[in-house]
């Protein structure tokens, strides 16, 4: 979502509602966006009970362990993912980081899915800052990878030449499958192909809660079998900054301590976890039942998207999540990068905003701001952009 919140009447009167009825979700009216934002659901912006609970939060220090409101933070991560205690990092990306610090000795090596966020997208932190190796495993349409594939990729620990693999990661959802959710079972049978050779397996979940809620699946039960875990605050569940990793207690502890070591011990940040106490509250009072929205929309979004000449490379069966990933069909002649680059020029033209994405695809995310009226704007204004791009004939 862009645009801005506007400070009115009508927003203090909702201010004052809320604080007259504790743990309620009052709707309340979200300005209309300059622009729709699609680009990624890390564009939302905090809820006004998120703000206000900010501003009122009781802090100390973190570093020190006592501030209060980033302990029941961590307690209440721990708490919904079933694992024995919870840290809070700046980022999803420092989550993992400080995840491979704690399980992987260096010199270690890392299994992963080849186009996971871990090889793609997080600046070679696993190699740069934790002293280890990634081996890279495809990954097949639904985002998970073949257990036999898993065990083919097990060094030997006995032949000096290897390195020593020492952790398995998922990505749940999974991006670069058009944000598949992977369910319990799977993970489980993933585990339990680590854990026989003494492996870790760790669920980089940066949108987890869009997979607990698109599989129907509590997350204690996502995550029965994995010994760590991170997800997001900053993307679907609308927080302004950080993430929480959980797992056992002696693994956070080594956690915390690589925390320290990457700059990202935090002093009074209970202003920041108490947006995260808002968003991980049950039920409509909080921010994971609502992903549903985001669903309901990335299914609309990709259905109106795909009926239209031009579009390409869109099943919006397989739209579950928030993600919705397509192509644009060049005209003969045309270089596919060269038409997505025209398609893209005008659809932000007229005020809508996704993202280049890999093997030359588009990037489209709902989130909390957008809303069905914001669906049906941005396919009115894709059927245009297409036609303005020559991509698609001109409507009589």
């Amino acid at each position: 979502m862009l645009g801005r919140y506007t400070t009115g009447p009508a927003e203090r009167e909702i201010s004052r509602l809320r604080r007259n009825t504790p743990g309620s979700r009052v709707a309340y009216p979200r300005a209309m966006p300059d622009h729709i934002d699609l680009r990624s659901d890390t564009v939302t912006r905090p809820t006004p009970e998120m703000r206000r609970a900010m501003a009122e939060a009781e802090v100390g220090d973190d570093v020190f362990g006592d501030d209060p409101t980033v302990n029941a933070l961590q307690e209440r991560a721990a708490e919904l993912t079933g694992k024995q205690a919870g840290l809070f990092v700046a980022s999803g990306t420092m989550g993992n980081l400080v995840a491979h610090m704690a399980h992987v000795p260096r010199g270690g090596e890392i299994i992963a899915a080849a186009e996971s966020h871990l090889i793609l997208d997080e600046a070679g932190g696993h190699a740069v800052v934790s002293g280890a190796t990634a081996w890279p495993v495809p990954a097949g349409s639904d985002g998970s990878m073949d257990l036999d594939d898993i065990r083919a990729a097990i060094r030997d620990p006995g032949d000096p030449h290897q390195p020593i693999t020492s952790l398995v990661m998922l990505e749940n959802t999974h991006s670069m499958s058009m944000g598949q959710p992977l369910s319990a079972a799977y993970t489980s049978a993933v585990a339990a192909v680590a854990h026989e050779h003494g492996i870790a397996l760790h669920v980089d979940g940066a949108r987890f809660f869009n997979a607990v809620v698109a599989l129907g699946t509590p997350a204690h039960e996502l995550l029965a079998d994995a010994d760590s875990a991170t997800f997001c605050l900053s993307k679907g569940l609308a927080c302004p900054v950080g993430s929480v990793v959980v797992g056992s207690k002696d693994f956070i502890w080594r956690a915390r301590r690589a925390r320290k070591l990457v700059g990202g011990g935090m002093r009074q940040v209970g202003v920041l976890a108490a947006a995260g106490l808002v968003a991980l509250r049950d039920g409509p009072a909080g921010m994971i039942e609502r992903l549903a929205e985001d669903h309901v929309n990335a299914r609309r979004l990709a259905e109106g998207l795909a009926g239209l000449p031009g579009i390409t490379g869109l099943d919006p069966a397989r739209v579950v999540t928030n993600y919705v990933l397509f192509s644009v069909r060049p005209r003969p002649g045309q270089a596919p990068l060269d038409a997505r680059t025209a398609f893209l020029a005008e659809w932000r033209a007229r005020g809508v905003d996704p993202i280049e994405y890999s093997h030359g695809q588009v990037r489209a995310l709902t989130h909390y701001g957008i809303e069905a009226s914001h669906v049906e704007q941005a396919l009115v204004a894709a059927g245009q952009a297409l036609e303005a791009a020559g991509l698609a004939p001109i409507r009589a």
